[in-house]
């Protein structure tokens, strides 16, 4: 195994494998917890042509997609073949949320991480994978994290508005911003299952020990924890939020109350009068 350049993508939400696999005639069943990896014939097969020397693409289902040694052309190629099968992926922005990396190997070193290359001392068939599924993470995690930044946004405009007395929102508002929250949560923890490891871990300890120092390195959880926390506070302020919209439409009702009240009091005296 020479080094590898790897090339990592952020695209969606959600990616079907199975659906691609069924496109590739790969017949296998995919879950959440392992990447498709395309190589050799198949990928020669969506690219036009002869694959690069040790390219491959993981695909994984929370939306990222890892290239390893591809080239630009390549990577086009693939994307706009995913495009057709995934037609929400926005082929003019796919490269917004995206990260380099690099493995080198040098024989009878210790494994060193820095912020652009990993060096590993022996070929163990585990560091690429391994390698592609933390990167992968890490640049889904930013993408999750400029979402939640878009969420505290609207968050902000609605509490100006409540510090000048000024809360117009409506139940379908509050609904659609619970619901952003909800699935951003689900997108977090769900489909990106930071706190899952890889099946090679488990068989595997100096796997496991890597896994464990590079997802350390990349400050997975982190980041993790950090959204997590973020996303509490963003629920406690719309359950807040939604009490004192009921509290003002219930003090609405009560003033409508009093007054048709006092509407039929000065209708009766009205009647006596006559």
């Amino acid at each position: 195994m020479n080094d590898l350049k790897f090339k990592t993508y952020a695209v969606t939400n959600e990616i079907d494998l199975n659906k691609i696999a069924v496109e590739c005639n790969i017949k296998k069943k995919y879950t959440w917890e392992e990447p498709l990896i395309l190589n050799e014939s198949v990928l020669e097969r969506i690219i036009g042509e002869k694959a690069s020397e040790n390219e491959k693409i993981l695909v994984f289902s929370f939306g990222s997609i890892v290239f390893i040694n591809s080239n630009v052309n390549h990577t086009e190629i693939f994307m706009n073949y995913l495009k057709k099968i995934k037609s929400d992926i926005n082929i003019t922005q796919y490269t917004m949320f995206q990260d380099d990396y690099a493995l080198h190997y040098a024989e009878d070193k210790e494994v060193e991480f820095t912020d652009s290359y990993v060096q590993i001392p022996n070929l163990e068939l585990f560091y690429p994978e391994l390698i592609s599924i933390v990167i992968a993470k890490s640049v889904a995690l930013e993408r999750i994290e400029k979402q939640l930044g878009r969420i505290l946004d609207d968050i902000e405009s609605k509490i100006d508005n409540l510090e000048k007395g000024k809360l117009n929102i409506g139940n379908k508002e509050l609904a659609r911003t619970t619901s952003r929250i909800v699935r951003h949560e689900y997108n977090t923890i769900a489909y990106i299952m930071i706190l899952d490891k890889p099946d090679i871990t488990w068989a595997n300890s100096d796997a496991a020990h890597f896994y464990e120092r590079m997802s350390e390195f990349f400050e997975l959880n982190d980041r993790y924890e950090v959204i997590k926390s973020k996303t509490e506070i963003l629920k406690s302020i719309i359950d807040g939020l939604a009490s004192i919209s009921h509290s003002i439409r219930g003090l609405f009702v009560e003033w409508v109350v009093v007054i048709l009240i006092v509407i039929e009091v000065l209708l009766m005296l009205l009647d006596l009068l006559k």
